[in-house]
């Protein structure tokens, strides 16, 4: 990314995660029927939130985490052509932990598969 992008405040700026394409029986969804995906990696974060009193609070999320976050939580913006989200951070529902690689999962779930 080209574009240096800080949010404000407590705002965050989230990159989707791509679905996969293909079901474990092998068929292929279209983009038509596929739901936006409700799972991102955190690219930039605010400051943090303040309050009354000026007291600065830093946000509980960080760059390179990956989260979970509501359908249609946040506001898409485009940059440098690549599609983002901004939301505040009390949209986020969850910090994901202990992630396995997407090839990894796929090879577990073809390994149990009938053939």
């Amino acid at each position: 990314m080209a574009t240096k992008f800080t949010p404000l405040h407590d705002r965050i700026l989230v990159r989707r995660e791509e679905e996969v394409g293909t079901t474990r029986g092998g068929l292929i969804i279209p983009d038509s029927a596929k739901d936006k995906p409700q799972e991102g990696t955190v690219i930039s974060v605010g400051n943090g939130k303040t309050n009354d009193e000026g007291k600065l609070f830093p946000l509980a999320v960080k760059e390179g985490d990956t989260i979970l976050f509501g359908k249609y939580s946040g506001t898409e913006i485009k940059l440098d052509g690549e599609d983002f989200l901004i939301m505040k951070e009390e949209e986020v529902l969850g910090i994901v932990t202990g992630t396995a690689k997407k090839e990894n999962v796929s090879a577990r779930e073809t390994v149990g598969a009938r053939k």
